[in-house]
C-alpha cells in the first residue's frame, strides 16, 4: 500500500531504504532484509483427488483449521542467501532468537544492516527481554536497523522472498508445523544452492518521478 497523498515521513524512510540498496556487496557489512508472515495450518476433511493426465489435482472445499504458525525470512539479496525459520508464535523472544541466528550466520561481519518493517517486536528492547543485559547489548551492537516506512512493506526484499516461498512451496493445505518446517528447509537449501537473487530495479531517481505526488512541496 502506498499513501494516497503527500507524506514526508514516507518518502524520507523510502529514500533511506533505497540508499541502502545501492550499497555494493561488502561481506564485512552485509545488507540483510527480514520479514515474517503467518501460515495457516489446514487439514483436508476428504481425500484429495490426485492430478491425472490433463486434469489438475482436486480438493474438497471443506477443510479443518489446525492453528497458525509463523514464518521468519531473512535474505541477503546481493549474495543470493536466505534463512527461513518456522515458529509457533511471533513474540519478541521469537524475533530476538531469530536475529541471534542471523548474527551467527554472519559471525565474521563487523555490522549487519537489517532492513525490516517497524512492527512493535522489531526493537532493541526485544533483546533485553530475551537475553542477559550484556548479551542484549552485544546483539544490538551487531546490527544497524533500517526501517521501511509505514505502508511501505513492498520496499522490503524479504517480502519478495516470502512470496516466492509461498508460491513455490507453501501455497497449499498443510496441517502441521513439522511439515511446514521440512518444506521450508528444502526450499531454502535449493534456492541457496542456486544463489537466486532479487533483481531490484527501483531507485531514488525512479521514486522522485513515479511517486512525485508523495513529495511535499513548499513555497519559496
Amino acid at each position: 500500500m502506498i499513501p494516497p497523498k503527500q507524506n514526508g515521513s514516507f518518502v524520507a524512510n523510502m529514500e533511506m531504504v533505497l540508499d541502502v540498496y545501492k550499497r555494493p556487496y561488502d561481506a564485512r557489512n552485509p545488507v540483510v532484509c527480514m520479514d515474517e508472515s503467518p501460515k495457516q495450518l489446514i487439514a483436508e476433511t476428504k481425500t484429495p483427488i490426485p492430478a491425472s493426465k490433463g486434469q489438475p489435482s482436486k480438493s474438497d472445499y471443506e477443510y479443518k483449521r489446525c492453528g497458525v504458525c509463523n514464518i521468519f525470512m531473512a535474505c541477503e539479496p546481493l549474495a543470493g542467501n536466505r534463512l527461513v525459520k518456522i515458529t509457533e508464535r511471533k513474540t519478541k523472544k521469537d524475533w530476538a532468537q531469530f536475529l541471534q541466528e542471523i548474527s551467527d550466520l554472519y559471525n565474521k561481519a563487523e555490522k549487519i544492516t537489517l532492513v525490516m518493517d517497524n512492527l512493535n517486536t522489531h526493537t532493541p528492547g526485544s533483546f533485553y527481554e530475551t537475553f542477559s543485559p550484556g548479551k542484549a547489548k552485544k546483539m544490538w551492537d551487531r546490527f544497524e536497523f533500517v526501517y521501511t516506512p509505514k505502508h511501505g512493506s513492498w520496499l522490503n526484499m524479504a517480502e519478495i522472498e516470502l512470496n516466492v516461498l509461498i508460491g513455490q512451496c507453501l501455497g497449499r493445505r498443510i496441517d502441521n508445523i513439522e511439515a511446514v518446517e521440512r518444506e521450508a528447509s528444502a526450499w531454502q537449501k535449493h534456492r541457496n544452492n542456486k544463489e537466486a537473487k532479487v533483481n531490484w530495479q527501483f531507485s531514488t531517481e525512479d521514486a522522485r518521478i513515479k511517486l512525485s505526488r508523495l513529495y511535499p512541496t513548499f513555497d519559496s
